[in-house]
């Protein structure tokens, strides 16, 4: 495998991640989801201003906009052998195009549900481990983005705890795409701080 082929293929993750299913799911309704709620096109404003099927949907396409280059690209022409974090290159690629997607002139969503799908690919323990931190933060606090940040330091934690098991070049990646998911939520932290942050409540969409 080349380096071209690499280079090929990380720009393809990058095409595939700047899908935005998102935004294209709410057109089939009539809607512009960037005029919608916090107007994120990420799941977590399709879900709150569409509804769950649509939401989960979504949800489900931005996961395996990660997962897909991360887990099955490496097997392309057995890079994986030679490289056997190159799986990491590729996600971070993927996660780039969803929040910096070129169709949409580089304004995309925060990452998050991309990011969960690579680390389902390369690291699958940290992300059960980190969803699970989610979950908790969610359902005690009602705040999406509280339990997003908790989940991507929970997640860059446990890289490092199992760093016998990952090796050094995932434990960073790890790193790197928790720090990318926490400054992605830059805004939220602020509205957190000040107290101003919504809590998840799904608004009825209009006619859908």
């Amino acid at each position: 495998m080349t380096p071209l082929h690499i280079l090929t293929l990380t720009l393809a993750s990058y095409l595939i991640g700047s899908i935005p299913f998102g935004l294209l799911l709410a057109k089939t309704k009539g809607i512009d989801i960037r005029t919608q709620g916090s107007g994120n096109i990420g799941a977590t404003n399709v879900l709150r201003c569409l509804g769950k099927p649509i939401g989960i949907t979504c949800f489900i396409l931005d996961v395996l906009k990660g997962y897909l280059p991360a887990f099955l690209f490496p097997m392309v022409g057995n890079i994986a052998t030679d490289f056997p974090s190159i799986g990491i290159l590729f996600g971070i690629a993927a996660i780039l195009g969803h929040n910096f997607p070129v169709f949409l002139k580089f304004k995309g969503g925060k990452g998050v549900a991309t990011s969960a799908g690579v680390l389902l690919g390369v690291a699958p323990l940290a992300v059960g481990i980190g969803i699970l931190a989610w979950a908790t933060i969610f359902f005690t606090s009602g705040y999406v983005s509280l339990g997003s940040i908790i989940a991507a330091l929970v997640v860059a934690i446990v890289g490092w705890v199992r760093i016998n098991n990952y090796g050094i070049v995932i434990a960073s990646a790890l790193t790197l795409l928790s720090a990318l998911a926490i400054w992605r939520h830059r805004a939220n932290i602020q509205r957190l701080i000040a107290g101003t942050e919504n809590k998840f409540q799904r608004k009825k969409s209009r006619s859908i």
